[in-house]
């Protein structure tokens, strides 16, 4: 509401940035937005890629927009740049660190210079606005997809009534299609899987590799081969088995080298008669035509992603894998791909593609593999896991654990724990911009930790409503936790922690709260820890009873800060009888 010259939009994928995108595309021609811009830009990261020698912004606009401009000087007109992608962007890295090897990263850092949206995947944004500090005139904004609302008037209009409450059951029951039913492709998808099947599918989306698998043989089944065969019947065909790992292997080959968006020279390197076959190959990928010419691109970059997953569990070696940074996005997939055993997944039908040494007449160039083919098996995991154990990344090294560990549906063996205890300290935030995929994530993994008998080393909490998963969350760490930290008051009825703590930190000096809102969040912690550091707003007026819950409690190191700093209980003593 309040225009900014400069915004920032994050969200995992799948949520609804690029939509977001052109609504704000349709409210600016509509004269609803950006009433003092002339024109807006849209540029996709994607298509950006195929141009790194655009040296200046009146180029790079000549190329994008030569059907409409003609000799075009952007210095005449007020502007707003629209970047779509930014993680699809395969010099972001450069973008980052400014280098001038590439003069198309020069180019969009000229951009700064103009009003500007900036879209892409939480990660990216997060490490370009880090970069980001010249601007303070600028919004950050995190796509958060449908909330509990949302979810339902979405199965009120697109359910049809017999299944409505099989779809809700399933969303109540599945930790992750609770945790993804927000993002609307996703939504979507489990809607359309769950009301075409008799089957109950609780099980079914166990993992977001299970969503996944699921998403796509739904595909496959319903849009590709357009026969009533179930899922068995249809993977029993060797010639379908060849199909999905061809699909898959265009998918890696143009991943690796950063092609989002590819050309049809790209795909004749592949399929030499590819006018004749492009009707047989073509459901997960799709063709966009525009003004200067038509690309493709596959229906979404989540299915490219799988599809990478999968070429790389069954035709490549774990060292190959690890050894290309480019696979870092697809290693929880992969990991979750050796979780295939269930009787109940779908997953079996993806892990053993094998092909046979046939070639098929309109596919000759899939004829053979990669040398060295093999699986990567629960072993590779072990392997994958343990490189992870290695990195000198920490925070990247967590997260990429956790997702693994929790893909993989693995327990904490001896080798998982000799892996978790290499790393040593371990520690847990519960923040807004943390996915809800990502806290299941966590609550797995913490679940098996401190059943394990390992204590937390830290819980950083700086969220004051949380939502079951992240209440979940709490609960296990408080169980074997050494630091605490709150940043902020939290809101948690019904539950109190019960196990002692080293230390605590309450900073919430930002924040003006109540007695009993303190009383009935942060003193049950308190009387729970040996070491206590409190940051409180100046104007908080019930000092003297911190003095009292203090010396009845089991704290034996202090310090406060209230305006003034205390350092022991008799400095705080004095001051409150004062």
């Amino acid at each position: 509401m309040k225009e900014k010259s400069v915004i920032l939009i994050s969200g995992i994928a799948g949520i609804g940035k690029t939509w977001l995108l052109r609504k704000c595309l349709l409210d600016w021609s509509n004269n609803l937005i950006w009433k003092n811009v002339e024109l807006v830009f849209y540029l996709e990261c994607r298509r950006l890629n195929q141009h790194q020698n655009i040296s200046n912004i009146n180029d790079l606009l000549n190329v994008f927009y030569n059907d409409i401009l003609n000799d075009f000087n952007i210095s005449n007109h007020t502007a707003l740049f629209i970047i779509d992608g930014l993680d699809e962007f395969i010099y972001f890295n450069e973008l980052l660190n400014p280098s001038f090897n590439y003069p198309v990263v020069n180019t969009l850092t000229d951009i700064k210079k103009y009003k500007h949206v900036i879209a892409g995947r939480v990660y990216a944004i997060d490490q370009y606005q880090s970069k980001y500090t010249e601007h303070s005139d600028k919004s950050i904004i995190q796509i958060m997809g449908f909330n509990e609302n949302g979810i339902n008037n979405y199965i009120e209009n697109h359910v049809k009534e017999e299944k409505k409450e099989v779809v809700k059951t399933t969303l109540k029951d599945s930790p992750i299609a609770k945790a993804m039913a927000s993002v609307p492709f996703y939504l979507s998808s489990m809607c359309k899987i769950i009301s075409d099947s008799n089957k109950i599918y609780t099980n079914s989306f166990l993992t977001m590799t299970d969503l996944y698998a699921n998403i796509f043989l739904y595909f496959l089944q319903k849009h590709i081969m357009k026969n009533n065969k179930l899922i068995y019947e249809i993977m029993e065909d060797s010639f379908n088995k060849r199909y999905i790992l061809n699909i898959c292997k265009i998918a890696y080959e143009l991943f690796i080298k950063n092609n989002i968006i590819f050309s049809k020279k790209d795909i004749e390197y592949f399929i030499s008669d590819f006018d004749q076959n492009d009707g047989n190959l073509f459901g997960f990928i799709e063709k966009v035509e525009t003004n200067v010419g038509c690309y493709y691109q596959f229906a979404h970059l989540t299915i490219m992603e799988f599809c990478v997953s999968v070429y790389a569990y069954n035709c490549l070696s774990r060292k190959k894998i690890m050894a290309n940074e480019k696979l870092r996005s697809c290693l929880s997939m992969i990991c979750g791909l050796t979780n295939n055993k269930s009787q109940n997944s779908l997953l079996k039908f993806l892990v053993n593609l094998n092909p046979s040494n046939e070639s098929l007449p309109w596919l000759s160039i899939f004829g053979y593999l990669l040398p060295g083919y093999r699986t990567i098996g629960s072993t590779g995991l072990l392997w994958i896991l343990d490189r992870l154990s290695k990195s000198d990344d920490i925070e990247e090294y967590d997260v990429l654990f956790i997702e693994c560990f929790y893909e993989s549906q693995s327990s904490f063996n001896d080798e998982i724990k000799s892996m978790v205890d290499k790393r040593g300290e371990w520690w847990i935030s519960i923040v807004d911009w943390k996915t809800s995929y990502f806290t299941s994530c966590e609550n797995y993994f913490i679940n098996h930790y401190v059943k394990s008998g390992r204590k937390l080393s830290w819980l950083s909490v700086d969220k004051n409503i949380l939502s079951d998963e992240e209440k979940k969350l709490l609960i296990q760490c408080s169980t074997n936790v050494r630091d605490v930290s709150f940043w902020c008051p939290i809101n948690f009825e019904g539950w109190k922690p019960k196990d002692k703590i080293d230390k605590l930190k309450i900073f919430i000096s930002r924040y003006l709260i109540t007695k009993k809102d303190f009383e009935e969040n942060f003193l049950p912690w308190i009387n729970l820890c040996e070491e206590l550091n409190l940051r409180l707003h100046k104007d908080i007026d019930f000092i003297k009873e911190f003095y009292e819950w203090i010396r009845c409690s089991n704290v034996k190191k202090f310090s406060m800060y209230r305006g003034k700093s205390f350092y022991n209980l008799d400095e705080l003593k004095n001051f409150t009888t004062r």
